[in-house]
């Protein structure tokens, strides 16, 4: 039988990834520093981790990016990723990275409803376009905002130019055979309703499921069906599988101006 724990265990097959979120705070505080337009702590509901980041551009605004951090809807806040703004940032866009209550205080779907309102809330404060990306669980969180059932509001919904799922679980039922739903709390029902793969998509939104040719098998599946399952829907989807990077090293690119994944977020490769 599979060990289910093993095909989610990232941090246990990258060398040094112990030490990485000390890493990857230390960088986002020193490129929060160095920032001339940063509006932090936006609430975007009553609770206390219901909050967002907005990082903005030189000059005018081309419109609105949202990133939405991973960590298995248990771990992190927006604090660590504030530096992969700046290949989006670089072009002219605004950036806004939520925080959400993580689990076992929210179940998923409570979390697919605060990200629901922390689009809302950013919407509200930019104008434009809205590009959503996500990583890990992130992936989940901005896919699920496509889905027949979202609750995005049609003003908010009818912007969304596009969508990137990096590294995204977009099927969380083999997550209820791991020992971290002692934390998620998910039953059956819960883990169908929160797969986006499962859903019907509301329209034609393009999706870009982004992995890293060196992850987890598990999350190269992840991303091949997402890519694979909605495309029968009508929607322009792709997969993206970039050589040599990891479930970590993957998103480092969403920092470089000039990478091919920020080209694919903001739209530029068309």
């Amino acid at each position: 039988m599979r060990d289910w724990d093993d095909a989610y265990a990232n941090s246990a097959h990258i060398p040094g990834s112990d030490k990485m979120p000390a890493l990857w705070a230390e960088r986002a505080a020193a490129y929060r520093a160095g920032l001339k337009e940063f509006r932090p702590d936006i609430a975007y509901g009553a609770g206390e981790r219901q909050k967002l980041d907005l990082v903005l551009p030189d000059g005018d605004s081309k419109g609105l990016v949202v990133f939405v951090h991973g960590g298995y809807w248990m771990r992190f806040d927006k604090s660590a990723w504030t530096d992969l703004a700046e290949g989006a940032r670089h072009h002219g866009w605004t950036v806004a990275l939520p925080s959400y209550t993580l689990a076992p205080a929210a179940r998923i779907s409570d979390i697919t409803a605060e990200i629901t309102a922390a689009i809302a809330k950013a919407a509200s404060l930019v104008s434009g376009p809205i590009r959503l990306a996500g990583h890990s669980a992130g992936g989940h969180l901005v896919t699920r905002m496509l889905c027949d059932d979202s609750r995005l509001e049609s003003a908010v919904y009818n912007r969304i130019a596009g969508t990137l799922s990096i590294s995204g679980l977009h099927d969380l039922r083999p997550l209820l055979k791991t020992g971290m739903n002692e934390t998620l709390g998910m039953t059956m029902e819960e883990a169908t309703l929160e797969s986006a793969a499962l859903h019907l998509p509301r329209g034609h939104s393009p999706v870009t499921a982004w992995v890293g040719g060196s992850e987890r098998p598990e999350f190269i599946r992840q991303s091949d069906l997402m890519a694979n399952i909605w495309t029968g829907f009508d929607v322009p989807t792709h997969l993206v599988v970039e050589p040599g990077l990891n479930h970590f090293t993957v998103i480092d690119g969403l920092k470089d101006p000039s990478s091919q994944i920020t080209a694919r977020l903001i739209g530029l490769d068309g």
